[in-house]
Formats: structure tokens, sequence, C-alpha cells
């Protein structure tokens, strides 16, 4: 004789009809509300993350790296490839040391809220001379990127030309345009050399120190003026232009703001490497 095995479990009793006159339960919006926030809080946190050891953006506004780069460009800087982050990334990220000839971004020596953006010339531990405007490194010339400046005062790189007052009535001239000197210059004169910036006696680099110069050799304010940038304040390489505008040009001829920003883009620069 077999027993039936008993039920263990008993059987559910089976789940109430829905009812038709209740009415569906509402999404809640507070778990909506939240999803957005959270993705808006990630979303910020990695933004400032890689603006804080991989990509910063830029903007220049004066000639000094002309024609390589132009007033106007809008471009990113790679804060990683010299390894100066100081935290585990550069163990991660692939570095190097910096290069003569690197266009980099650094923070101003006499004011490290400013940053300027200049090519290398001079390596810690080398000798430069400058004899008219050809560049000597160990006494070896060194090829130029210079270009030769149309005007001078039409876009002066940190210029102390100040203009106080306009009197456009006056009948013997279209403007009359008053200026004032800024500080005593006579440091300055004694070292132009046959018109032009002049290193009339080898300077040598210091260590951890990097020699740099624009482009625009004639317009710039670099190591000429200032001394050689010290390794610290390198915020890294100038990468790729992101975006350009000509403000002048929008300037005098503005119409509307969408209008300027399709006429007046200099769209073939869009995505050029900054070399």
């Amino acid at each position: 004789m077999v027993e039936e095995p008993k039920e263990l479990i008993p059987s559910l009793p089976p789940l109430p009809e829905p009812d038709p006159s209740t009415p569906a339960a509402k999404p809640e919006r507070r778990s909506l509300v939240r999803e957005y926030f959270e993705s808006a809080v990630v979303t910020v946190i990695m933004a400032l993350f890689g603006m804080t050891f991989i990509i910063q953006a830029v903007k220049v506004p004066t000639g000094s790296m002309e024609n390589n780069i132009l007033i106007g460009d809008h471009f990113l800087v790679n804060k990683f490839i010299f390894g100066s982050t100081n935290s585990w990334l550069d163990r991660l990220l692939p570095v190097r040391s910096v290069r003569r000839g690197d266009v980099i971004v650094f923070k101003y020596p006499e004011d490290p809220q400013t940053n300027y953006v200049k090519r290398v010339i001079g390596l810690p531990g080398e000798t430069v001379e400058i004899r008219g405007t050809q560049v000597y490194i160990n006494s070896q010339e060194l090829p130029e990127h210079r270009v030769f400046v149309k005007s001078p005062a039409y876009d002066s790189d940190d210029s102390s030309l100040q203009i106080i007052s306009e009197d456009a009535s006056s009948a013997s001239a279209t403007y009359m345009v008053y200026w004032e000197h800024g500080e005593d210059d006579s440091w300055l004169r004694s070292s132009f050399h046959h018109g032009r910036y002049g290193v009339n006696e080898p300077y040598a680099v210091p260590e951890n120190s990097y020699f740099v110069m624009g482009d625009n050799r004639d317009d710039s304010q670099d190591s000429r003026y200032w001394g050689s940038v010290p390794r610290e304040n390198i915020v890294g390489r100038a990468l790729i232009v992101y975006w350009s505008y000509d403000e002048k040009a929008a300037q005098y001829n503005s119409q509307n703001l969408l209008l300027d920003l399709i006429r007046y883009t200099r769209w073939r620069r869009t995505g050029k490497l900054i070399r």
C-alpha cells in the first residue's frame, strides 16, 4: 500500500481581478527627476575630471603666434602629455618630455592667473643668443617659424599704449588720438639689436626651465622680456583648433549673432592640428 504524498506547500489563493474603475498608478515624477539629477552630476564630474587632468579649452586673444595660431582660434590643450598631473594618471597615460618646437600653454611667470601660448625655443641647460632676426642655440642657427608682421600697431601683444581721449571734431585729422607712456622702458631699449628685439649676449636657460618665443617675433611678449618658463608653469601642449572665429571682422560688419557665427567662422581651420 502506497501513501499519497502530503502537500507540503498549501496552494495560494488566486489573485484578485483588477477593478477597472480604479485609475492606473501614475509614474513617480520624483524618480525621473532624480535620474536626470544623477546624470547631470556624473556629467559635471567627468567634465571637471577631464579639464583638470586631460584636456582644456582655451581661446587666443592676440596675434603673437600668427600665422600658426590666429586671433579668435579656440583650441584644445593636451594636459597629460608632459606628465604634469602629479597623480596616478602619469603611470597610465602616454607622456614624454618637453621638446624644442612644441607649442605650449603655460602660466605667465609674472601672473600665474594668465595663460600664454608660445613655442619652445631653448631647453634646460642650453645657451640662447639672438643676432638680429636669427636665433642661435649653442651657437647653432635655429630654423625659424617666425612671420613678418604687417602692422605691429594693429594688434600689439600686451602693448602698453593707452588711448585716453578722441576728438573727431578737429578739421586737421579724422581722429585725434592721445596716448601716455607706461613705465620707464630704458631697460628694454638696451635689449634692442639692429632695430629688433635681441639677446645680445648668450643666455643660459636655467635647469627645469624653457626659453619660449612667439612665431610672430616682432609682436610677441616672450622670454626675451621676462625670462624663461619654469617647468611647473607648463599647462600642456596645444593640440587642435576646434573653432576659429574672426572677431574683428564681425565687430566692424556685424548683422546679427546667427549670421555672424556662420559668416565669420573660419571653417577651414576647424580640426587643424597645431604644429
